[in-house]
């Protein structure tokens, strides 16, 4: 039996303890303005697809097991970018509006009480604000909630006419009015439509198939619900968010970048309120999956990719780029280094003008100086490489030292393969170690050796040739050229 109506349920509604909510994702567009090969909803801002960014905040409110992506345009290719988060997928074969993409989610739906259905192509929408539109929909009993915003300049969008009640403007929807059908008293009106809805399923499908295609573009869209719901005598409530920018879309090339300056510059300041110091902070680059810990400094023209994430009281230099690399506490990583796929320990300092590849890890208090580059290879706690040097594939031992020049030769031309130099041992500038080769724990390799052999436990690896001096040569080479040079 239906509850009475009384304050805490004005409307009429059903009552249920633990609503099952589901959200929909609608993202099966093509993106034609964006004149692009790629997917629209696959273009990326601030490190991350723009329906990744609808996908993360919706992962707040539900399980991703309980949102569905409507895909369409270049479907497998949009299911391949976005199942790693752990999505269900339904796909939308023949694109031919809103609401005919909701009429693919009848049968995936059916299991649930309500769905938000939310926009592929809309990347700032905020967790707050998708449970705020939940939380009024259910606490309202609404067959339909409309999210709306009063942007700027509301040219071009649909309208909410709100019903007055008393004299008193109220949450009940009207109607929603497309732009060429205003009328002059409406074209006041600065409250859109931002095609943010949430249903009770049990009264969305019961009439979705009411919708038509009688319109200028003849696709079934889901505003048309609204006034079918309102003449069966349910209730179409509109919230409206504080902030229109939540609700901006993608639809040129422009607007991608626009919107990608407002996530990272949102992202920034969130990370400044946590305790992390940003210098100049209009010229660095942070993407959405990154972390920082407080009391951290990031210097100008920084950029941090990816799934990057930095401990505290580190410092970041200017003009480094860190991508999905993992910093712990305390490390200093110094002017112009660059990082991918890597790892660095506590206490570490790295660079200025390193590089570390794929596959790097470096331990606690290790040292990378300027101009060495690493790959694949592991620096234990306390060693150190610090000028002019390839390690690639390679084991470091502790407090290791790798001097000037050195070179890993990892590569014959087929395979790779690694080079072990253990703890405490001592590489002298210019060596080349063709690898597989091992130096032992405590041992020392002479200056200029090439080393293809492997060294033992404390001893002594030294390849260059018996050292020649000829006293008074220098002398008697240039009396000989000056004489040469008298006889032209």
């Amino acid at each position: 039996m239906p509850l009475p109506c009384s304050p805490l349920n004005p409307y009429n509604t059903r009552a249920m303890s633990n609503p099952r909510f589901a959200i929909a994702i609608l993202a099966a567009g093509k993106g034609t303005r964006l004149k692009s090969k790629l997917p629209k909803v696959l273009h990326r801002i601030a490190g991350r697809p723009l329906l990744s960014h609808v996908v993360h905040a919706a992962s707040t409110i539900v399980a991703p097991s309980d949102i569905f992506c409507i895909i369409g345009h270049e479907a497998d290719r949009v299911r391949a970018e976005i199942a790693p988060l752990g999505t269900e997928f339904i796909e939308q074969r023949e694109q031919n509006g809103t609401g005919h993409a909701l009429m693919q989610c009848r049968e995936a739906l059916a299991a649930y009480d309500h769905v938000l259905v939310l926009s592929g192509d809309v990347p700032l929408m905020r967790p707050e604000t998708i449970a705020s539109v939940r939380d009024f929909h259910t606490a309202r009993g609404a067959a339909m909630t409309i999210l709306t915003a009063e942007p700027p300049d509301p040219f071009g969008y649909g309208r909410i006419v709100r019903r007055t009640v008393h004299g008193v403007s109220s949450d009940q929807v009207e109607a929603i009015v497309e732009q060429k059908q205003l009328t002059p008293e409406q074209e006041d009106i600065g409250e859109i439509n931002s095609g943010i809805y949430a249903f009770d399923v049990r009264e969305l499908f019961a009439r979705i198939d009411q919708l038509s295609t009688d319109n200028p573009h003849g696709e079934f869209y889901l505003t048309q619900i609204a006034g079918i719901l309102q003449r069966d005598g349910k209730h179409v409530l509109a919230l409206r968010t504080p902030n229109a920018s939540e609700v901006l879309g993608v639809n040129t090339r422009r607007e991608l970048a626009h919107l990608d300056s407002i996530l990272r510059e949102r992202k920034t300041r969130e990370l400044m309120d946590n305790g992390v110091t940003i210098f100049k902070p209009e010229t660095v680059l942070i993407d959405a999956g990154v972390s920082i810990g407080a009391d951290t400094v990031i210097e100008p023209f920084v950029q941090l990719l990816g799934e990057t994430s930095i401990g505290e009281d580190c410092l970041i230099r200017s003009y480094s780029v860190l991508t999905n690399t993992q910093v712990a506490d305390g490390v200093r990583v110094n002017q112009g280094t660059i990082a991918e796929e890597s790892c660095v320990e506590r206490g570490a300092i790295i660079g200025p003008y390193a590089r570390l590849r794929q596959g790097s890890e470096i331990g606690p208090e290790a040292h990378v100086g300027n101009f060495v580059e690493t790959k694949k290879t592991k620096l234990a706690r306390g060693a150190k490489a610090n000028h002019l040097t390839y390690l690639g594939d390679a084991e470091i031992g502790e407090r290791a030292n790798i001097g000037a020049g050195t070179i890993t030769c990892n590569y014959d031309g087929v395979n790779k393969h690694k080079t072990i130099i253990g703890a405490r041992a001592f590489i002298g500038s210019d060596t080349t170690l063709v690898a597989p080769v091992r130096v032992g724990d405590g041992a020392y390799v002479g200056a200029a050796s090439c080393i293809t052999k492997d060294i033992p436990d404390d001893s002594l690896g030294l390849t260059r040739p018996q050292l020649v001096i000829r006293e008074g040569w220098a002398l008697e080479k240039r009396a000989k050229l000056e004489a040469a040079k008298e006889k032209k």
